[in-house]
This record gives structure tokens, sequence and C-alpha cells, in this order.
């Protein structure tokens, strides 16, 4: 969701065992603090908490030529890819050094936290999009709106408006997108030619046709679909096409019993039942893209990371029979959720100034089309998208147009979690273990029960800010 597919495979189910095993108590507390207390008081609780952690994190300090050094974390794969970047930039800017930090995807944001409470964060950091309102709401993050309009060239109405409105919290920009990812079909054009459909689906009704068809083609084992029952995203992009958001009251409950998102439980339990798709994860599948060329399922919904791994490892005579397509909706193509990754400046940082200069190269859509080339991740700039590699791509037209209608996924620290148990309970419904309805109590219920901290500490907020205040004492201010 917020980050790269690499790092949401990778991460998710380490960080909702994390949570369950209550190791979210650091972010409850730094919640705690940012709404509440002094930045001492958000020091000292994070200290308590991360210390065992802190020694992990040293300071780096310049190399003493006089450069001004900015600290830059990214992860994983693309913390690695990122650094063949830097020389340009440094040519541009001879005095400024980056000093570039690679942190592994399931630790990161244990890192981030813990740099946090030992004041040590870095300068600029990429982080998953889903995390920005946990740091703002930390009070970590440098609002960027004053840079921004200050920045020739770099342009909020340039950017899909659903990975720009990722970085807004309550008005203000704190980060900037740097790729952005949604999910869709990819899809057998041969097979559903051959099941009859002469187009791909735009509506869940034509989906369902498609998908009835295809079963009917291909017999008892195959199957028209593939929705991973490891991974939230199948269920949660068709739920975001609702009118009615996913959380209620400013993200105090949720909002699972809505009518749109029944409708979108009911199409996914009826994907199931009606045995269009396998009862199965990715991990329970050999090898999805095998699978995926010799017709086990027709449809795919996945990321744009899969583009590569299609062209490469189909065999030359499958390369023209697939295709990636808009994400089906209730009537028309549909929205998805914007994943992706985003910069953010510390607030911490003393060398702001000379961070955010790295932010605006690494923005640039000539340095955005370098980067997709390194590692195919999409750009979240439109203008970087009239380059020839990726006006040439028909695989990539797709997610194109599906980014126009990505959404944020609702803006609440507490999300990740929300997201790990819309799993859970997306595949007791696609077992048939519970109805529509009781699937969409059960997600209000787990989701209630998660943010219950952030009721009480939004309730106290309230409060405070409806209590008038104390009354000047007598002859104050004569």
């Amino acid at each position: 969701m917020g980050l790269s597919a690499r790092a949401q495979r990778a991460s998710a189910a380490e960080r909702a065992a994390d949570a369950a095993r209550g190791d979210g108590r650091a972010r409850a507390a730094a919640f705690a603090g940012a709404r509440w207390g002094t930045r001492w008081f958000r020091r000292v609780v994070s200290w308590l908490l991360l210390a065992p952690l802190v020694a992990a994190l040293g300071s780096c300090s310049g190399g003493g030529d006089g450069r001004t050094v900015v600290k830059f974390w990214a992860m994983g794969f693309e913390g690695e890819m990122v650094a063949r970047l830097i020389p340009e930039f440094e040519r541009r800017h001879p005095d400024i050094r980056v000093q570039v930090q690679q942190l592994p995807i399931t630790s990161a944001h244990e890192k981030l936290l813990t740099a946090f409470a030992g004041d040590s964060l870095p300068d600029v950091c990429a982080i998953g999009n889903t995390w920005v309102s946990e740091f703002a709401l930390l009070d970590a993050l440098e609002p960027l709106d004053r840079r921004i309009a200050a920045t020739p060239g770099l342009r909020a109405q340039d950017y899909f408006a659903g990975a720009w409105d990722t970085g807004v919290i309550d008005g203000r920009a704190y980060a900037v997108p740097w790729y952005v990812e949604t999910r869709l079909p990819y899809y057998r054009r041969d097979l559903l030619e051959n099941a009859g459909i002469a187009r791909p689906p735009q509506t869940w009704d034509e989906w369902k046709t498609a998908m009835a068809a295809i079963k009917r083609e291909v017999g008892p084992d195959r199957y028209a679909a593939l929705f991973p029952l490891n991974e939230p995203e199948p269920l949660l992009n068709l739920g975001i096409q609702a009118d009615e958001p996913l959380l209620r009251d400013g993200g105090r409950y949720g909002n699972f019993r809505s009518p749109g998102f029944k409708r979108a439980l009911a199409f996914y339990r009826e994907v199931f039942e009606r045995k269009w798709a396998p009862l199965a994860s990715n991990t329970q599948i050999a090898n999805v893209w095998n699978e995926f060329g010799r017709g086990y399922f027709s449809f795919y919904v996945n990321g744009p990371w899969n583009i590569a791994e299609f062209k490469r490892r189909l065999p030359a005579d499958l390369q023209d029979k697939w295709m990636t397509m808009p994400l089906p909706g209730e009537r028309g193509p549909g929205a998805s959720v914007a994943g992706g990754a985003s910069f953010v400046l510390f607030r911490g940082s003393r060398r702001q100034d000379a961070a955010w200069k790295l932010i605006a190269y690494l923005s640039e859509p000539g340095t955005q089309m370098r980067f997709h080339g390194l590692t195919g991740n999409l750009p979240p700039r439109r203008e970087s998208w009239n380059a020839p590699a990726l006006v040439g791509d028909r695989y990539a037209r797709a997610f194109r147009d599906q980014l126009e209608r990505a959404r944020p996924a609702p803006k609440v620290p507490e999300w990740e979690r929300i997201a790990m148990e819309i799993k859970l309970v997306g595949e007791q419904l696609a077992n048939g273990r519970l109805t529509v309805d009781q699937a969409a109590e059960e997600l209000d219920r787990r989701a209630d029960r998660i943010l219950e901290k952030r009721r009480w500490m939004l309730d106290q907020a309230d409060k405070r800010a409806a209590k008038p205040a104390p009354a000047a004492a007598a002859g104050e201010g004569a």
C-alpha cells in the first residue's frame, strides 16, 4: 500500500505480527506524546520504549572537505538504485555531498522510530505513503508548502492527484511522491477471446460475465482469476471504489458496513463461491508467472513490477497474448489504492535547504525516468509519462490510466494494521465462514478496537479545545 510491493510483501506479515505481540506500544506512546505533550514528553516516552534499539543507529558526520553532507535514507532495492543518480546531483551542486543509507525493508519502520527517539533522524528520507500520517503526527516532519511554492517546475497539479494527496495531512503538504504504484488486472488476451469475450471488462457485471465464460471454457481444474488470499489489496482495491470512506468520523471508527463496501464484499465472495478463483495464496502457487503462462488463471490483480517479470519469464510465443487493463468498477473503470513512497524532510534537520535541493532533483521528470529505467517503478508526475520509454510501453498504459483514479488509503497511523484485518476477514469470507453482513460487522469491530486509542486522544483534544480559557487575575494587565 504505502511502499513498493516488494516492500509490502516482505514486511506486511512481519509488521502485523509485531502489532499482535504488542510491539505497537511505541507507536501508541509516540502518538500520545505528539498529540498532547511537549517535545520533551515525546522524547522521554519514546526513549523509554525504544532505548534498547538506539545503539543500532549511529550518527554520521561529514568528511571534512567543507561540503554540506545530506543524509538520505531509502529502503530496499530502491535505496540501492538511487545511489546511481547521486553523482549527477553532486556535479550540479559541488558544495553538497549526499550520504545514502540503504535500510532493510523489514526493519525500516523500527529504525525510523528508533532514530526519532534518539534525535538521529536523517535529513531526508523516502518513506511509505501510509507512514506519512504517523510521522506528521509525531511532529517529526517539516511542512513543505513554502518550499514547493518556491521551486520552479515542481507543481502539485502535475502529479497524479491520489498520489499527491497521500502526503497532504490536514491541508498541509508533508511529502512529495517519489514513485507510485497501484493494482490492476493482468489478463490473457487469447483465453478471453477463446471464451467469447471481445474486449476487457470495464464494470463488475462485465467482469463477472467474463469470469463465468472463462470458467466454462477452461473447466474444473483451472480458474478465471487469482485473488491471492494472503494479500489485502484485491479486496481493498474493490472496497476503496465505494462512495463512502473506509473510516468515518475523522478516522475514529471503521465504516465497513457502508452500502458501498458491502457491495465490494459481495462481489469478492461471489468470485470464490462460483469457483472463478482458487482458494489460494501466492505462496500456495509454486510460480505465479508460470501458472499464468499455462492458463491456470486468466486474470491476475497485481502491481506494475510484474510488467518486467512477465516480459522476462513468459516464453516468446506468449508475449503477445497477455496485457494489462484498468480495474473494473461498479459503473465503469474503478478507483484503486495509491501506493508507493514519498520524500520527507525531517523537522530536526539543520541542512533542510540542501536536502530540499536533493528532493527537487530526484523529482525532475528526467531523473524520474532514469529511476524508472533502473527499477521499473512508475513515476508520479504526468510529465514524466511523456517520455518515449513509457509512451511506447503498451503494458504500462493501463497503469497510466488507472493512476488518474487512484485514491489514498485512510491517513491514520493505524491503517496498516487495519489492512491486515481486511486480509484476514477477507479470507474467512472467501472460505464461506462469514456472510457479507458478518464480514462487514467483524471488520468494523476489529477496526474500532484498533482505533480505540485514537478515539480517546481525539476526544480529549476536543474537550481541551472546548474548555474556556481561564479568566485573567484581578488587576492583571492594568
